[in-house]
């Protein structure tokens, strides 16, 4: 089965994240402009969250994340989603941590990154087949940024974008049914970053992106700009409107955010001023498509 054209049904956005917040911090005002369109929203949350560590301060001496961080994060995540005006499945795999040290120790046995390709995509596979989606949110082969988790969340977007149409594989996890766009977030992409952090300075105020912006110019052999991304951006979504529904988003998940930290520190309105977009790269599309895009249906309406 592919897309349908009748305007009676609904499109389907389905976004896959690693971990709870993850879907907040990147591609959350997209999720709830479409959402507020009309369109059906799915965030799939591959891991409970349990091993992450509280980052906000006001939290540090709550019992309840001290006590079961993964029901904590699970009650932050149902906030999230009733703000974003979108659906949520766990897909209900054991967050693997953020390994630390020289050597970096082992991940935890049975966490999410140590599976077997197979066995981690059979519930994403499971759930595109229910939710039928006509396209598919993820990171690129880094993660977005390179935690174990991140990279796996990335695999098995693309193997079930890949396996989900086809009746031999999976043959356990629902009727066949094929989605017709792939793309990847772009959220830390390094346009966003430079044009905000230059728009601060011509603002006089401080810009929390200098040593960020540094570290890729390091990375440049040339020092001028930072080095070209793998997927480039293909598809900017105009959702200016929905950044103070983002940013109510995250600070619902209470003990990953701080409400005074890096993401609050450019203000919506300066932000719809400079960048009121969010950034997408087209990996894989079943119907025809012209770049650039400013939808991520182009195509399928």
């Amino acid at each position: 089965m592919t897309a349908s054209s009748n305007s009676q049904v609904p499109l389907r956005l389905l976004a896959v994240h690693a971990h709870p917040d993850d879907e907040s911090s990147k591609g959350a005002a997209t999720m709830a402009m479409y959402a507020a369109t009309g369109v059906d929203v799915m965030v799939a949350t591959c891991t409970d969250g349990s091993r992450g560590d509280i980052q906000n301060p006001a939290v540090e001496g709550e019992p309840h994340p001290k006590r079961d961080m993964a029901g904590a994060r699970r009650l932050e995540m149902a906030n999230a989603a009733s703000i974003l005006g979108i659906k949520q499945a766990w897909l209900g795999f054991v967050d693997s941590g953020l390994p630390e040290g020289d050597p970096l120790p082992p991940l935890p046995a049975g966490s999410f990154a140590t599976l077997p390709l197979e066995r981690a995509a059979a519930p994403l596979v499971r759930l595109v087949r229910s939710f039928k989606p006509h396209v598919i949110l993820s990171y690129d082969e880094n993660g977005g940024y390179p935690h174990p988790d991140h990279i796996m969340a990335h695999r098995v977007a693309v193997e079930a974008f890949e396996a989900a149409g086809d009746p031999g594989r999976y043959p356990d996890a629902g009727e066949a049914w094929e989605p017709s766009k792939l793309y990847y977030d772009r959220a830390f992409s390094p346009e966003r970053f430079r044009a905000l952090h230059f728009a601060l300075e011509e603002a006089g105020l401080q810009s929390p992106y200098a040593e960020r912006l540094a570290a890729w110019l390091e990375s440049d052999a040339e020092g001028h700009t930072p080095p070209p991304a793998p997927h480039p951006t293909t598809t900017q979504i105009d959702c200016g409107d929905y950044f103070e529904v983002r940013d109510d988003a995250l600070r619902a998940h209470r003990t990953q955010v701080d409400p005074l930290g890096f993401f609050f520190a450019v203000s919506p309105d300066m932000q719809r001023r400079t960048w009121p977009w969010e950034d997408y790269s087209l990996i894989h599309s079943r119907v025809p498509s012209e770049l650039p895009e400013k939808d991520l249906f182009a195509g399928l309406r």
